[in-house]
């Protein structure tokens, strides 16, 4: 918005006018202004969700169960979510295709996770928030819906990659997946997203992990957006994706802002309010990006929680009739065996880091 503003306004010196036509001074700026909001803005909203009664309700997990934590404001999410908008309004071209999208998936998944928050806290228990089945119901429609907008004639994703696979450390797409792509960004939206919400259990877990996350899908935003860097690193132009780097430098000043509050102990949870927004933004970067696979490495903290709880749920409970790990997501089985949890922690940021410096390799070695 405020480079239309800049435009617009005649006396505004040229070389003021071009400082906001770069990419990456209005990404540090979308970044420090979601920052300072959260920041400001939080404990103001904190005392609002706290006086509205939206509290944290732990689940019961014998002597793991964190009795300290219960009552403890949740739907912090909102936080999140709004310092990201105003960021992305003030320093992003909303009429930006990619921008667009990425606007739709924060409202989509925001709602999505607001409702099941509040039927939680209505209902009393954890357990009772918005099904399974709705919950994929919903992240499968909006994956739908986002195959069929990059698959349109408006799409600036050219046509000839639109459906293509691409793979970290191999140059070339691997497979063609034709009609078949709808049902892969549906599978990636919901993995993406639950493996995020699988994520949410600690004070201040989720929040690294998603920064990094977010700047490693930014790195690449911000190339495929770059004709000339694109050429150099061989990776297909993608034009007006460079917008997405103001998003996602945006949501890394959000994370930062709202862990100001929600590191150890905790003031405030992010609830599937904010996890089910941060996957959705995720998943939706990486569809918009042709990266899709990429997450597996650059999220590899993620998939671990992910199959922790497949493994657990799927394979231990149901198949074989017995747990495989002591708890899951596995960050609760290293809190059962005695880790204290800003320990586990921090160790999860370390490993968070190393996969990112894996997938940022795979920009040279391919």
């Amino acid at each position: 918005m405020i480079i239309w503003l800049t435009t617009l306004m005649e006396f505004i010196p040229e070389s003021i006018q071009r400082l906001f036509s770069y990419v990456s001074f209005r990404a540090l700026m979308a970044m420090l202004t979601a920052f300072l909001f959260g920041v400001f803005v939080g404990k103001k909203l904190i005392n609002i969700i706290y006086q509205l009664n939206f509290r944290d309700i732990s689940r019961n997990y014998g002597d793991l169960s964190p009795k300290n934590k219960t009552g403890t404001p949740t739907m912090g999410g909102v936080i999140i979510f709004l310092s990201f908008l105003i960021a992305v309004l003030i320093w992003s071209k909303p009429d930006n295709f990619f921008i667009s999208i990425i606007l739709l998936a924060a409202f989509w998944f925001t709602t999505m996770g607001f409702f099941d928050d509040y039927l939680k806290n209505v209902k009393g228990t954890s357990d009772a928030g918005m099904s399974r089945g709705l919950k994929l119901f919903f992240q499968s429609l909006f994956g739908l819906i986002l195959g069929l907008l990059v698959l349109s004639n408006h799409s600036p994703i050219g046509q000839d990659i639109a459906t293509k696979l691409y793979i970290p450390f191999v140059k070339s797409p691997i497979v063609d997946l034709s009609f078949f792509y709808y049902i892969f960004i549906i599978l990636v939206v919901i993995g993406i997203s639950n493996s995020i919400n699988f994520a949410d259990g600690m004070d201040g877990l989720a929040a690294v992990p998603v920064s990094l996350l977010a700047f490693v899908y930014a790195v690449f935003a911000y190339i495929l957006g770059n004709s000339k860097l694109s050429e150099y690193l061989l990776f297909p132009y993608i034009s007006g994706a460079e917008e997405l780097v103001i998003a996602l430098a945006a949501l890394v000043g959000a994370m930062i802002g709202f862990l100001w509050f929600n590191t150890y102990p905790a003031e405030i949870f992010m609830g599937d309010t904010g996890s089910l927004f941060l996957g959705g933004i995720i998943a939706t970067t990486a569809v918009l990006l042709k990266k899709e696979i990429l997450f597996l490495v650059a999220g590899g903290l993620f998939v671990i929680e992910f199959l922790s709880v497949f493994i657990q749920d799927y394979i231990g409970i149901k198949l074989l009739k017995r747990r495989i790990f002591y708890r899951a997501p596995i960050h609760h089985t290293y809190q059962f065996l005695g880790i204290a949890e800003p320990k586990i922690v921090v160790r999860f940021w370390i490993i968070a880091g190393i996969f990112t410096l894996i997938s940022l390799i795979s920009l040279k070695l391919r």
